[in-house]
């Protein structure tokens, strides 16, 4: 899934299947945050064996975007599901890394190391 350049809070694109990857661009903050919700239900219904969001282009992350990984990571695991995430720039690290969840999440550098690192 991602948003359009012109638009930080539109998504245009649907999840990569069967990969089970979600890829966001922009903001992921209050505004967006039930829309990529909305956009994790359903693969977390399929339980796809693994989730991956990528967000090599997301600029920013607020706590309502990280809520919304928190919940997707608790529902994944409860179905034994491997979620991850990948692709952070270094201002979206730092927000995971100032709130402890670099202890939390999975977080990958790119696609290829998510992918070797948890297998579906």
């Amino acid at each position: 899934m991602k948003v359009l350049a012109d638009n930080p809070h539109r998504m245009a694109s649907t999840p990569q299947n069967p990969n089970g990857i979600l890829a966001l661009e922009g903001e992921v903050d209050l505004h967006r945050a039930p829309e990529i919700r909305a956009a994790l239900a359903p693969l977390v219904a399929q339980k796809i064996p693994r989730l991956l969001i990528d967000l090599t282009r997301v600029r920013y992350i607020d706590s309502s975007g990280l809520a919304v990984f928190i919940e997707t990571l608790q529902r994944v695991m409860a179905y034994g599901g491997r979620f991850g995430l990948f692709g952070l720039n270094d201002s979206v690290r730092t927000i995971f890394h100032v709130a402890c969840l670099d202890q939390v999440f999975r977080i990958f550098p790119d696609e290829e190391a998510a992918k070797a690192q948890l297998p579906a």
